[in-house]
């Protein structure tokens, strides 16, 4: 049974505290992508609630985009709590880059091991204002930091932020969805196949899947 959002944020300051254990992970999760004819398990679904739910979301979001930020912190929590846990929907993320520092973010997050990948994105969200936004820092080695908490090594950070290969997949993702759905801001909701997009509160979200 795939963990809650709640218990893998639960679990996260234990996580921290022993990162340095598991800091092979995701070196591990990269060498198995570059192994030939190997489907690249970074770009596998990372998402929350049951795979037979009738409702599919998928939010394509942008680490430095506010709305994103605001709607994670405020909507999403309730998402979480009144239709993932309860089956009514399954919640898939998918990483929309606005600039450089935006798609470094996303190979970052793409890179940890599935079961990090939401904390990652709840903390950068989170602390956005600073490591993206805030002008006396350098979002790349803030970046970095983050990654070593969640137990990603300098040296694997160097790795994959260099990583053209990854760094083509996210982008051609990114290029067919904005094809396929029209998406020109974020965060956007596919919906059983139908855009909707903007920063929305709770109610109108219920709505959109039917809750």
């Amino acid at each position: 049974m795939q963990p809650t959002r709640r218990q893998i944020l639960a679990a996260t300051g234990a996580m921290i505290a022993v990162s340095a254990a598991y800091a092979v992970a995701p070196s591990l999760v990269v060498t198995q992508a570059m192994a030939e004819d190997v489907p690249d398990p970074r770009m596998a679904d990372r998402g929350e609630g049951s795979p037979g739910a009738k409702t599919v979301v998928e939010e394509w979001f942008s680490f430095t985009c506010p709305h994103c930020a605001r709607f994670s912190a405020d909507v999403y929590p309730q998402i979480a709590t009144r239709l993932i846990d309860t089956g009514k929907i399954r919640y898939v993320f998918h990483e929309f880059p606005r600039d450089q520092v935006d798609l470094m973010a996303a190979m970052v997050a793409r890179s940890l091991p599935a079961s990090r990948y939401l904390p990652f994105v709840e903390q950068l969200l989170a602390t956005q204002a600073h490591w993206a936004f805030d002008s006396s820092v350098d979002p790349k080695e803030e970046l970095a930091k983050e990654a070593a908490l969640a137990g990603m090594s300098r040296e694997m950070f160097d790795r994959v932020t260099s990583d053209e290969t990854l760094k083509a997949e996210i982008l051609g993702a990114q290029a067919a969805a904005e094809k396929a759905y029209n998406i020109e801001s974020t965060p956007t909701f596919i919906i059983n196949g139908k855009a909707h997009a903007g920063e929305v509160d709770f109610a109108t979200f219920a709505g959109w899947v039917g809750a």
